[in-house]
């Protein structure tokens, strides 16, 4: 199999909280590999088109308010079944409902203020990373 490529985010809350490095060492930790990052802070507009998938739910505006109120870093990880893999890091969405272990069962407040982001497929990954990367941003390759 080839490595995958999915998109990460630690959101506003994970880097208020000072928890980039521990949510990257977990990364790493379970054979993903670090391809690209940057931090950003997205507009109010750049946050609803990153979420305009969410345009029509109530928790719209709540939700790009919150994602453009503080930095956020965008990573590329690259690894067998990345999309999978950084999904069950993650745990649920809810992190009452998440698995113990989990990123958002460790640190997430709420369902909104939910530490970290990523793609939930192959083709929302590709979108996703063409939001903040481009090709010459990403390592393709072991190092």
């Amino acid at each position: 199999m080839t490595a995958q490529h999915t998109l990460a985010m630690i959101k506003p809350d994970g880097v208020r909280k000072r928890l980039v490095g521990e949510i990257i060492g977990r990364y790493e930790k379970a054979g993903l590999q670090v391809a690209t990052m940057k931090m950003f802070h997205m507009t109010k507009r750049e946050a609803e088109s990153f979420y305009k998938v969410h345009s029509d739910k109530s928790f719209f505006d709540s939700l790009t308010d919150f994602m453009s109120s503080g930095p956020i870093i965008a990573l590329v990880l690259r690894g067998e079944n990345a999309i999978s893999k950084n999904r069950e890091l993650m745990g649920a969405t809810n992190p009452k409902e998440a698995v113990e272990g989990t990123i958002r069962k460790a640190f997430a407040s709420d369902i909104e203020k939910n530490i970290v982001h990523g793609s939930d497929a192959p083709e929302t990954a590709e979108k996703e990373i063409r939001f903040f990367f481009s090709d010459l941003d990403i390592l393709r390759s072991n190092p």
